[in-house]
This record gives structure tokens, C-alpha cells and sequence, in this order.
């Protein structure tokens, strides 16, 4: 278990390293990943492409490619992710019905558990277990949000005139 979040960490490493969001994600059937991924928001320009959806659209081009039904393949999928799934990730695991999240540290901004249990409003479909490896997930997140995103877009606050 240790070791596939040790593989998340690297991708969110590489992420940092890229000046995205450091998150990093690999999905797994019986501890072999099938799937792995890291934040790709500014390099993409697209606010979706975090490191879980990247790695839900490498499973559906792979059983596609492969002639697998979907539905019964992600049954099979424990997710390892260095942050709490966000609202959306969470609700998108959930409907494909992964049978686990594994997070590092919890989101406390955006937290699909945390902040909004998806859970409630959907039949809960998967194990969701938290802090594995928290304080390496953590320590990236603050990394992170030390410098200036070069990629985050003006602020749109008013400035009061001197």
C-alpha cells in the first residue's frame, strides 16, 4: 500500500516540479497499476484535468482499446491519490463505482468528503480511507501554495483607490 502511495507522491513531485497543483494518482487492480496520472490544469488549460480523471480517461481508452466493459473493470480499481479527492473526482469515482480511495491528506478546501460528503448523495460505492503518507502529501500542497501560481488568472477583487 505504502509503495503505490510512494507513486502518487513521485507524480506529484513531477507535478510541482511542472507548476501545477501537486497531486499525484495511480489506480490499481490487486496492488498493479493500471493507470497513473498527476494534476495537468495549466499545462492543459483545462480546470478538469486533475490527476483522477486523467487516469479514469487512460482506463476507458484501455478497455476500449481492449473490447472490456468499463462498468465491471473500475468494480476492480483501488485509487491511491496524495489529496482528498475534490468534489468532482469524488462524485466521478463514485458513480464509476472504484472499489477504493486511498487519500494521503485531506482537502480541506475542496474535499469531496471533507467539505461536501458525496456520499450523501449518492448510494456510497467505494471504501474511502485517509492519511497514508499525510504529511509528504501535505508538505507538497504547502510547497506549493509558498510561491505565486504563474498559470492562476488575475484577481478580480477591487483594489481600493489610494
Amino acid at each position: 500500500m505504502v509503495e503505490l502511495m510512494k507513486r502518487a507522491l513521485e507524480l506529484a513531485s513531477d507535478a510541482l516540479a511542472a507548476q501545477e497543483v501537486p497531486v499525484g494518482c495511480v489506480f490499481t487492480i490487486n496492488e498493479t497499476i493500471v493507470a497513473e496520472s498527476r494534476n495537468s490544469v495549466n499545462v492543459t488549460r483545462n480546470p478538469t484535468r486533475h490527476a483522477e480523471m486523467n487516469c479514469i480517461d487512460a482506463v476507458i481508452e484501455y478497455c476500449k482499446n481492449n473490447n472490456i466493459d468499463h462498468a465491471s473493470y473500475f468494480r476492480n480499481i483501488v485509487v491511491y491519490v496524495t489529496v482528498e479527492p475534490c468534489i468532482m473526482c469524488a462524485a466521478a469515482l463514485n458513480i464509476l463505482k472504484v472499489h477504493e480511495v486511498v487519500y494521503g491528506c485531506a482537502n480541506d478546501r475542496f474535499g469531496g468528503y471533507t467539505v461536501l460528503d458525496v456520499r450523501k448523495f449518492y448510494e456510497p460505492n467505494y471504501i474511502l480511507t485517509g492519511n497514508l503518507c499525510a504529511d509528504e502529501a501535505m508538505a507538497l500542497l504547502k510547497q506549493f501554495y509558498k510561491g505565486v501560481n504563474p498559470n492562476a488568472p488575475e484577481s478580480k477583487v477591487k483594489k481600493k483607490p489610494s
